[in-house]
């Protein structure tokens, strides 16, 4: 199929469309300064107030492939509005909450809105022209992270100096100022007919199969990982998404095409994904606790929520700084060029973060423990930048990479299910890192935090993590572009 170029002033759309994804990305954030007072704010339990954080993931991993399916039929801009309306509906329910329920509901409502970014890429595919499109889409792609590194400390700021339902009203008021920008400057593109419907059953059957599947992984460790309710779910998920797979195979208009997704171009773009996406949450598990626990652990650092946002934000920095660079790659050498040094420099950003905490244990009390807390948090800032400027390649080179080997007509589908691979990796990161920093710890004041080791042993496993994303991402075989 032909592409259509549509006239549009590349920048406007560029800043429009990349400012949806950032909102998502800074709405993700804005709970993170808030988790130790949700129990108090909402009166209940920690296991139960761990639902507002999840009821994202969840909503966000079963939305976004189906977003992606309805964008491909009815036309992305729509989609996009949609999800925008939803998005702004709950962050203004969040904001109103004064119980669990309601904000659950609320954060559940954002969480759809995930596929702002693969679908801000395929529309930006479309119509930019092409020798602008590859480093917009390489900034789009890595807003997820741009907006989840620069708005902690903002987030951290506006929940230690004002109320936190303050950070819920502005992100909705910015979604409503996206909504109008996109609405007013952003040309409806036509969509190609066809007589292909929309999977209901598809979608019902995918969210029966993921619901379970994330709730095992980011539930297992507070569930227990041996315990009925963990292996059944992710038993249950395994047989749900078998039958799912094979009803999708028999399908003449799924909503996943699953002949498309097992293309080795497609298929290891997207194995590449999973593990790109726990290298980029691992960080923000790994580095800001270390930051914010008190120095008499002989390896904290002892700052404050806001100091620890400004001290990881290199990190969103160099994301943002290396979008031109790895488009400019991606065009001359490939995507799976940009995908395979990417690895490599995440890995370097851990190993480095890594050596670091290492070296630091045992300080001596005394004047010179102030300069080496110093020069810690330099060096651990100087990490995130090398793994913020590794995955920065990584997810600009990703959409790169499965745009040129998927049909025009499945490229919102395709981006979803890849920004699906991504939350599964992240979930897992979550997971994995959880148990290792849950089983190693001391007692440090009368409470349970995990050890330096604990720390030290999560940077390496992420490390040897960038490492399989390089190799796998070395495998992937040329595609030519389909535009």
């Amino acid at each position: 199929m032909t592409q259509t170029r549509t006239s549009v002033n590349p920048g406007v759309a560029t800043a429009v469309l990349s400012a949806g994804g950032i909102l998502v990305s800074l709405a993700q954030t804005l709970i993170i300064p808030l988790i130790v007072q949700l129990p108090k704010i909402f009166n209940t339990s920690p296991a139960n107030a761990s639902w507002i954080i999840t009821v994202t993931l969840l909503a966000g991993a079963i939305s976004t492939p189906i977003a992606g399916r309805l964008a491909d039929l009815y036309g992305k801009k729509h989609i996009l509005l949609v999800c925008l309306s939803l998005f702004v509906i709950g962050s203004l329910v969040s904001a109103a909450s004064s119980s669990l329920i309601p904000m659950v509901i609320g954060r559940g409502l954002q969480g759809t809105a995930s596929g702002l970014i693969p679908l801000g890429i395929a529309l930006m595919h479309e119509l930019l022209p092409r020798e602008r499109a590859g480093q917009a889409i390489a900034f789009m792609s890595s807003s997820m992270g741009i907006g989840g590194a620069l708005g902690l400390p903002l987030a951290a700021a506006v929940a230690q100096l004002a109320s936190w339902r303050f950070l819920f009203l502005a992100v909705a008021v910015v979604g409503i100022g996206v909504g109008v920008a996109l609405m007013w400057l952003i040309p409806t593109l036509p969509v190609a007919k066809t007589s292909a419907r929309f999977d209901l059953l598809g979608a019902v059957g995918l969210a029966a199969g993921l619901i379970p599947l994330l709730l095992g992984i980011s539930k297992g460790a507070d569930w227990g990982w041996v315990s009925p309710a963990t292996i059944g779910c992710l038993v249950g998920s395994v047989i749900i998404l078998a039958i799912w797979g094979i009803y999708q195979a028999n399908r003449d208009d799924p909503l996943v095409n699953l002949r498309t997704a097992r293309l080795p171009a497609v298929l290891l773009t997207n194995l590449a994904s999973v593990l790109f996406g726990f290298t980029m949450y691992a960080m923000n598990l790994l580095i800001p606790p270390v930051m914010q626990l008190p120095v008499e652990t002989g390896y904290g650092l002892g700052q404050s929520m806001v100091a620890m946002g400004l001290w990881i934000m290199p990190m969103g920095i160099g994301m943002m700084a290396v979008s031109g660079v790895g488009a400019r790659i991606s065009a001359t050498r490939g995507p799976k060029t940009t995908l395979t040094w990417a690895g490599g420099v995440i890995a370097t950003g851990y190993a480095a973060a890594a050596v670091t905490l290492l070296t630091i244990g045992n300080r001596a009390p005394g004047p010179a423990q102030t300069t080496l807390v110093v020069t810690t948090l330099v060096l651990l800032s100087v990490a995130g930048l090398i793994v913020g400027s590794g995955i920065g390649l990584a997810f600009g080179a990703i959409p790169a990479a499965i745009l040129q080997a998927v049909p025009l007509v499945e490229t919102a589908a395709a981006n979803g299910f890849n920004a699906l691979m991504r939350s599964l990796g992240t979930t897992s990161a979550s997971a994995v890192l959880g148990v290792i920093l849950a089983s190693m710890v001391h007692q440090v004041g009368g409470s349970a935090v995990p050890t330096l080791s604990a720390y030290g042993l999560g940077l390496a496993i992420t490390c040897v993590i960038a490492v399989g994303a390089s190799l796998i991402s070395m495998a992937i075989p040329r595609s030519r572009n389909n535009s």
